[in-house]
This record gives structure tokens, C-alpha cells and sequence, in this order.
């Protein structure tokens, strides 16, 4: 135990000079019994577009979550695609890593499941939980969780996964008042496309699309139908935070909220760009400061290292992120000074990297292709509006540079700027040097999906086309 008890003895340290009332459970004899229990709060396709990021988007129950807990505004995912992130989050690995290189549901998958997380949290004690969507594996089976709620599955409720079917499914179990410590798995479908139609209260508030988007009657109801979708979210947060508290279970959970990659729109999801890749990410549970704003900046990767630390589990030494307990425990201002993204398959194959530092981003694109990979934006109106300008026209650049300060939504490339010369330079060896020390094997060439996976053409229009064997 002693080396818990030296890292539990610097977090409190840290968390009393910043401030924080710990509230830790006293680890006695057996020390699984007093470990908190843990909310994994996870929504499809939702970036940063919710309430306490500054959007005016339906979300009360989130933005409660960031009243009393710590919300980072500058989070990532370590991919702008579905599987990819959610592999990163729960393996602690890139996805060149941990195999998952596209879609678990077209024939994608993790070299090893025993590098999920439920595996490290059962030697620890936990019974481990899915409740909705997961999409890491084809088959949830394949997981190794201890227990998978039954949910009804109709077209209607995504099969399953809607937060209307997983929030009660959640709630009962919190209900049934498990008498170990819980790793519950909370995965919601939305705010995933298809969204529903919105309401009169959705369209009242003369919403402006999302900032790369350009503001026209057909994005403003697209951003319409995405704030019903929300609304839905946010209904789905409630259940599960009130089933905690009617519970007592509330003040002994650590809640961890948080989403997969930007939301749905042209330029975002499946895009290297802040807003393809930037996530939500809250904590709120024992020993975490309540209504405090980390500007870190900090990726996906980092949370199993911080469980493990925060937990007293040892690490598995595969992890390639970082603790982030520096930073809760206020004993530090910045963990990284660089994160990493990667595409390689969401509907198409389209194998792009990038390194961001806190102030330049840079992107590099590898292949032939060089106009937009448009299978691999979901359909929806603002898609619409972009096809009929002409963006399948649209040349992109092998490397892109930005400039975050200047350019936020990253629109001025650089890269061919006499000026910038050495910036760019730099920021190519901090990606090189990156891909080397993972062995990322687009190094050697287009990245093979494996045996059996299918895919969409990369030069079609919609993923909703005939798929083919990778």
C-alpha cells in the first residue's frame, strides 16, 4: 500500500494548497471496498457544443456536472472517428496501437480486449457494467464486462442505445444498489445522426450554426434538430444522476462525462481540425474540485493513466498517455506539450495525421486523394448546402499549418508561407518523431484494414452507398 499512500499523500497536498475539499474515502483494510465508484458518461458526435462550453444548446444536467466538478475546455480524442477515440479512452493506446484503425461494426477491432480497461479495473475489485452503445467491438461480448443490461432494440430507440432506453436501464441498476465497486458504462447514442426533428422551443432561440458553418435557413435547422438531439442527451444525464443520488451513491462515484469526437457537421467530425477532434471532458466525484475550469490542454489517452493513479491500480505499461492528477491536484499548470490525432478509416480510408501544440497545429495528409473524402461526412442539410457550392472540388493540401492564435478555426494554411519556414519544420519533426516512437505503420505505406472489414469508396458522396472488402 505504500505506494498509494505516497501518491494519495501528494494528491491531497496538491489539492489543499488549490483549494480543493478532498473528500477521498479512507482506504483501510480493503482498500477495493472504500475505492470510489465510477459513471463512464459517454455521448455520440458532440464535440464541445453543449452549455458550459458557452453554447446556448439544452444541456442543465451537463452544465450541473460542471458546477460541481472540474471541466476541461481544452480536451481531445486521440481520433475524430468513432471506434478510433473511444479504443483510445479505454486502452490508454493510439489506434495504430491498439489496432482499431476504423469502424467496429464494419469488421475493425482491438489487437487485444484484455487491454480494455474492465480488465484492469476487475483485478482491482470492480464489476464492470455496459449500459447502451460501445463501439469498440462488433459484438459487446467480446469486451469482457461483467454484466451487459438488457435494453429493448428497435429502429426506433437506435437499436437499443438511445439515451431514452439506456438512461433506465442505468438507473435500474443503480437502483438494485450494488454492494461492490461499479465501473458503469453509460454509452449514449445521441447526438449522433440521424437527429430528430426539432421542436418550435429549438428553432425560437434563432440559433447560429456551429462557427466553421455558414449561416443559412438549412444549417440553422440542421443546428435545430441537433439541440432536439441534446435535449435527449441531457434528459438521459438526469436519470442517471438522480438514480445516484436517491441512491446515496453520488458523493462515492467518480463521474467521468464526456464524447467521442466533434459533432456531425462538413469540417468537424472525421476532421483534424479543434473542431473535428476537441471533446467535452468533466470529472465529478471524491477529491475533485468542484466548479473549477482546466485550460490544459490534455487528450482522451491521458484518462486511463489518471484512473490508475487516482485509483491506486498499477498502470499497465502499455499506456501512452499521461496522469492528469498534477493537474486536478493543482501541484501542476500543463502536462503535454504536444497531442496526437490520427485518421485512417471511418467510412472510407482517408489517412491523415496531426501534432498540436498550444499554439500552431499541423496536418499532414498521406496518399493520392487530394479533394474531400466525402463518405466520411455524414448526410445531413449543412452536407447538402456544401455539395451543391461545389466542395467535392475542393483541392486539400498534403500539410497544413495554423497558426491557433491568429486563426482559431484554422482556415489560413500556412505551410507555404516563406515566413513560417522554421515553425514548420518544427512542427514536421514533432510528428515524425511521434509516428517513429509508436511505429505507426502509414510509414511504410497505405495501412491495411484487416481481412474481412468493408468499406466506401473514398471518391463516392455518401457512407450511406454500397460498401465494398477493404
Amino acid at each position: 500500500m505504500e505506494r498509494f499512500d505516497v501518491s494519495r499523500r501528494t494528491f491531497l497536498k496538491g489539492a489543499a494548497a488549490a483549494g480543493i475539499a478532498s473528500n477521498i474515502p479512507a482506504i483501510g483494510a480493503d482498500p477495493a471496498a472504500a475505492r470510489p465508484n465510477i459513471v463512464y458518461l459517454h455521448s455520440h458526435d458532440t464535440g464541445r457544443y453543449l452549455k458550459p462550453y458557452g453554447y446556448d444548446v439544452p444541456t442543465p444536467h451537463i452544465q450541473r456536472l460542471a458546477d460541481e466538478g472540474t471541466l476541461f475546455r481544452r480536451a481531445f480524442s486521440v481520433a475524430p472517428t468513432c471506434s478510433p477515440s473511444r479504443a483510445g479512452l479505454l486502452t490508454g493506446l493510439y489506434p495504430h496501437n491498439s489496432g482499431m484503425l476504423g469502424l467496429a461494426h464494419r469488421g475493425f477491432s482491438l489487437h487485444d480486449y484484455r487491454q480494455h480497461i474492465v480488465h484492469t479495473l476487475h483485478t482491482a475489485g470492480y464489476q464492470t457494467v455496459l449500459a447502451g452503445i460501445q463501439h469498440v467491438a462488433k459484438a459487446p461480448e467480446t469486451i469482457g464486462y461483467d454484466r451487459i443490461l438488457p435494453r429493448p432494440m428497435t429502429e426506433a430507440n437506435h437499436h437499443g442505445t438511445s439515451a431514452t432506453v439506456v438512461a433506465p436501464a442505468a438507473a435500474a441498476f443503480l437502483d438494485s444498489r450494488p454492494s461492490v465497486p461499479f465501473f458503469l458504462d453509460v454509452g449514449f447514442f445521441e447526438t449522433h445522426r440521424e437527429y430528430p426533428d426539432a421542436t418550435a422551443e429549438d428553432r425560437a432561440d434563432f440559433q447560429a450554426p456551429p462557427r466553421p458553418i455558414p449561416d443559412a435557413p438549412e444549417t440553422r435547422e440542421d443546428f435545430a434538430r441537433y439541440r432536439a438531439s441534446a435535449r435527449i442527451l441531457d434528459e438521459g444525464v438526469r436519470q442517471v444522476f438522480e438514480a445516484l443520488e436517491r441512491n446515496g451513491q453520488l458523493e462515492n462515484t467518480l463521474i467521468i462525462s464526456t464524447t467521442d469526437h466533434g459533432i456531425s457537421f462538413p469540417r468537424m467530425k472525421c476532421n483534424l481540425t479543434d473542431d473535428g477532434w476537441g471533446v467535452s471532458l468533466i470529472l465529478r466525484g471524491p477529491g475533485i474540485s468542484r466548479g473549477r475550469v482546466q485550460d490544459a490542454m490534455v487528450s482522451q489517452i491521458d484518462i486511463f493513466p489518471t484512473l490508475c493513479e487516482y485509483l491506486d491500480i498499477a498502470a499497465p505499461a502499455w499506456l501512452q498517455g499521461k496522469s492528469l492528477m498534477p493537474l486536478l491536484a493543482g501541484s501542476a499548470t500543463a502536462v503535454h506539450e504536444e497531442i496526437f490525432a490520427e485518421v485512417n478509416y471511418h467510412a472510407a480510408y482517408e489517412p491523415v495525421r496531426a501534432v498540436r501544440t498550444e499554439c500552431w497545429k499541423y496536418i499532414r495528409r498521406f496518399g493520392n486523394k487530394t479533394t474531400p473524402v466525402l463518405p466520411n461526412c455524414d448526410d445531413g442539410l449543412s452536407k447538402t448546402l456544401w455539395l451543391k457550392a461545389g466542395w467535392a472540388n475542393h483541392h486539400l493540401p498534403q500539410e497544413s499549418l495554423y497558426d491557433l492564435t491568429f486563426d482559431p478555426t484554422e482556415h489560413d494554411n500556412l505551410a507555404s508561407d516563406s515566413a513560417y519556414v522554421q515553425i514548420l519544420d518544427e512542427m514536421r519533426g514533432r510528428l515524425h518523431h511521434w509516428m517513429l516512437a509508436t511505429k505507426d505503420p502509414l510509414l511504410q505505406g497505405a495501412v491495411a484494414a484487416p481481412p474481412g472489414a468493408v468499406v466506401n469508396d473514398p471518391d463516392g458522396i455518401s457512407p450511406n452507398e454500397p460498401v465494398r472488402p477493404a
